[in-house]
């Protein structure tokens, strides 16, 4: 077990400090770099109230994100965040294109699962009351500050209400109900909230408080734990943790999207662009152009006005 864990669950939900810390938290890779540095440029112009900005990467992407450090902004190398006993290698079954994390302890996990790892890793070495979670192909478009993430002691817990009991969430439902086992709640206990999404906030003392509960429910590493099925979500099992463990001691509900996301389709022309953007809700503050759709960089700084 790790001593990083808090040894009392009343720390994970006793009230925040009057003016709790903020850290804004990014997993990427080397591929999403130049998205990372648009990302964290909209940072710097557009967000107030943080205290930090950590992003995680794999060990050898380090010395390439190390380009975008500064006073308030660090690289963490996985290195430091997930076991020794986890080894990352080339995978010959995609012609040596992607990376695969191998172990007897886990299923083969792909980026996008070790990078779920790490953004609950962060907890263990963070400082600041408040992780707030945001992708590296999402870009600021106007002021945002972190405080709209708390209120009266407590976090703001994102949460679709009852959307998994609708037709077309079937992959959301298999990670709702491995975040159930990873917790060991009682499997008659289902939940239908769902809780993805991007720029989410969550207490990193509850955070902590959720993996000594892993570790203390099955008796080894959380991460062996959450990486023996491939098809997990940390951003369900950290709802299901607040809602069905802590009853929702210190959340309050959200269903609001601060960041308006272009999730599969195909790269939006210069019009299309323009008119995602004039779409945003009066509470989104930020978009999302997912990196795999391909849309060109050098167009997105174009039209937000950064070239």
């Amino acid at each position: 077990m790790n001593s990083r864990f808090v040894p009392d669950i009343s720390t994970a939900i006793a009230p925040l400090p009057r003016a709790p810390s903020a850290a804004i938290v990014t997993a990427s890779y080397a591929p999403d770099f130049e998205r990372c540095r648009l990302l964290c440029e909209t940072i710097d112009r557009h967000v107030t109230g943080m205290a930090h900005h950590y992003i995680l990467t794999e060990h050898r992407d380090v010395a390439l994100f190390r380009q975008l450090e500064g006073r308030r902004r660090s690289i963490v190398d996985e290195r430091d965040l997930l076991p020794r006993w986890l080894h990352v290698f080339d995978d010959p079954l995609s012609g040596f294109r992607r990376r695969i994390w191998l172990s007897f302890r886990t299923q083969p996990l792909r980026g996008w699962h070790v990078q779920q790892l790490r953004r609950i890793a962060i907890a263990g070495q963070a400082k600041e009351d408040v992780l707030i979670f945001c992708d590296s192909d999402v870009a600021f478009l106007k002021p945002f500050d972190t405080g709209v993430f708390w209120r009266e002691g407590k976090v703001r817990l994102f949460r679709r209400d009852g959307v998994l009991s609708n037709d077309g969430h079937d992959e959301h439902r298999i990670w709702s109900r491995n975040a159930g086992a990873a917790l060991g709640i009682d499997p008659a206990n289902r939940s239908s909230h769902d809780y993805i999404s991007t720029l989410i906030a969550w207490r990193r003392a509850t955070v902590n408080a959720m993996c000594e509960r892993i570790e203390k429910v099955h008796g080894r590493d959380w991460v062996s734990v959450v990486g023996s099925a491939r098809q997990f979500s940390e951003c369900m099992i950290y709802g299901r943790y607040v809602d069905d463990v802590l009853a929702g001691a210190g959340h309050f509900h959200g269903s609001g999207e601060f960041c308006r996301v272009h999730w599969n389709g195909e790269a939006l022309s210069d019009d299309e662009f323009r008119r995602f953007v004039d779409a945003m809700a009066p509470e989104q503050v930020a978009i999302g152009m997912q990196s795999f759709i391909g849309t060109d960089i050098g167009r997105i700084r174009r039209l937000i006005g950064l070239d």
